[in-house]
């Protein structure tokens, strides 16, 4: 692309000749009479090049590069005068002309200085490119830069940085770094010095510092040296990263995410996992369902740590806690004087999880009036608050859980069709414990790890006996029930093994009751039961099916006889 060079002079013959000399070496030339005319071909388009005359009637050549210094225009200006004054040479200088030629000019001084010019303003444009690309990305990145010269002086930052050293960036430049640096700071006053006195980079140091709050927070510091042309040293520049939330994340995640709470191998299980990681990353309405005790909680947890709301917040509630006016005031918040006793406004669950999720558990005790205000948002993603016209949006996920035959509750008029509908997108019913039978070992063990923790303890687990009442009893408190029962275990068991004298006499009468029973009902051979899994591909519930026993039966008789190794 053509350089444009604009030609400003009074004379008609010298505008004449510079435009001959400068488009025959393939410039495009621009041509003004007068310092009016020059301002207006300079807005008229960008022009790379001035050449000016300095005497030019009442407005000079002077005047004209003031007004170009003035507007920010970055075209380098050449000074032209047939009356060559030092003075005057010297004040275009000082204003920042890049060269000032006497006449009469001849083509070769003319396309020499032109040349030049515009070389130095290819080398300025891209330092200024290269400069402002530099900027925006310092600006850019969360984490704090800050670099200093071989006195430890402060030569640049960026604004994350006064995150650490609580000032902004233009109180710190100029200054030594040992000056601005507060106590807390001192390890990584301590990488800088040990760059700066080796040369050499240090990597990804972690430290703990105490956090403008008081909390601790979790830094991670590199530090690099800077080196100039020829590799010559110039400095350090160090650069702090806060990931104290994604260590805490981390730690939650770790306790809580996916599937680390939810304990079981069973299908059933894998087939609930499998369904989270689905859900993970969708916006999707969860309706959880199972019976009391089955997890239900667990499965919001995961369904949400897990997902890209996992950062955001999440709020439960359970919708069976509370009476109809405190529940609405919970979830929608209210204004001052609204109702007696609303001496100050309250801000509802559904807007303290907006751009999170809110687990609202129990959802089937919802009063008519409350199902229908819910179901506006879901269906508008808006609600009012107690008291309140004036609508509030919000952005949150819906996961709703039950232990309620919510479509029971719809044919007798007690639950909203159109909610139902609007709730059940997705539905995850989780299977009671009695039906996964197989988990219940794995449970144990889990149970057995928390409790040693709490209580400070060493057991090693249950005997085989406990195991067998476990794996026939028929759980109607499901997981919630059976942690009860381990939790009474270790209160009562002062070895290292609990066993059935720990156990409560209700459960071991069920399940002699239950044996009892099941002795009468199943006499299948070992070969029976055998031909069985082989017809059914060792699928235990069709298996058990094919025998007319109970799944639990079945599991019973696998271990009576040394099956289930062979799972």
């Amino acid at each position: 692309m053509k350089s444009r060079i604009l030609v400003v002079d009074d004379e008609e013959h010298v505008r004449f000749a510079f435009r001959e000399f400068l488009e025959e070496a393939g410039y495009e030339v621009l041509c003004a009479e007068d310092y009016v005319s020059a301002i207006r071909s300079l807005m008229a388009g960008p022009v790379d090049l001035v050449i000016t005359d300095i005497i030019m009637g009442q407005q000079t050549g002077v005047d004209l590069l003031r007004e170009i210094k003035d507007r920010g225009l970055r075209a380098p200006v050449i000074m032209i005068t047939g009356a060559p004054d030092i003075e005057t040479a010297a004040a275009a200088v000082r204003l920042g002309a890049y060269d000032y030629i006497p006449k009469p000019v001849t083509q070769q001084v003319l396309l020499r200085v032109v040349d030049l010019a515009l070389r130095l303003k290819t080398i300025d444009d891209q330092k200024e490119l290269y400069l402002r690309n530099l900027e925006a990305i310092f600006a850019s990145v969360q984490d704090g830069i800050i670099s200093v010269d071989t006195q430890m002086c402060i030569t640049h930052t960026n604004d994350a940085i006064e995150q650490f050293f609580l000032t902004p960036p233009a109180g710190l430049l100029g200054r030594s770094i040992l000056e601005v640096t507060l106590p807390r700071l001192a390890s990584s006053l301590d990488v800088l010095k040990k760059t700066i006195e080796t040369r050499q980079p240090i990597r990804e140091f972690r430290t703990e510092i105490a956090g403008p709050d008081g909390r601790p927070q979790i830094v991670i510091i590199n530090c690099s040296p800077l080196l100039g042309r020829d590799a010559v040293f110039m400095g350090a520049v160090l650069v702090m990263r806060d990931i104290s939330r994604i260590t805490d994340l981390e730690r939650t995640l770790n306790d809580r995410r996916q599937f680390r709470k939810i304990v079981g191998k069973s299908a059933a299980m894998q087939e609930i996992y499998t369904r989270i990681e689905a859900l993970a990353e969708t916006d999707t309405t969860v309706l959880i369902t199972g019976e009391s005790g089955t997890g239900k909680e667990l499965v919001a947890d995961a369904i949400h740590y897990s997902g890209t709301r996992a950062l955001k917040p999440f709020v439960k509630v359970n919708c069976a806690a509370l009476s109809e006016n405190l529940l609405e005031s919970e979830l929608f918040g209210h204004i001052a004087g609204a109702f007696t006793g609303a001496v100050k406004a309250k801000t509802g669950r559904f807007e303290l999880a907006n751009g999170g999720t809110i687990f609202l558990d129990e959802i089937g005790d919802l009063s008519p009036a409350l199902q229908l205000k819910f179901l506006r948002v879901l269906q508008e993603r808006e609600f009012e608050r107690v008291g309140d016209t004036r609508p509030v949006k919000i952005d949150v996920r819906v996961i709703a859980a039950t232990n309620a035959d919510l479509s029971e509750k719809m044919r007798r008029g007690l639950f909203r069709e159109d909610l139902y509908y609007r709730l059940n997108v997705m539905e995850m019913n989780l299977p009671p414990l009695s039906q996964r039978i197989e988990d219940i070992p794995l449970l144990v063990g889990h149970f057995c790890q928390k409790f040693n923790t709490k209580f400070n303890r060493n057991v090693q687990g249950v005997s085989d006996q406990v195991m067998r009442l476990f794996v026939n009893y028929t759980w109607p408190g499901n997981v919630r029930e059976l942690e009860n029962v381990l939790e009474r275990g270790f209160i009562l068991c002062n070895a290292d093994t609990i066993t059935t004298d720990h156990i409560s006499l209700q459960i071991k009468d069920a399940v002699a009751v239950d044996e009892a029973a099941e002795a009468m009902e199943c006499s299948a051979s070992r070969e029976q039961i055998l031909d069985a899994l082989e017809k059914t591909k060792w699928n235990r519930t069709k298996a058990a099916r094919i025998l007319g026993i109970s799944r639990r039966t079945f599991y019973r008789k696998l271990k009576d006889f040394d099956l289930l190794e062979q799972l």
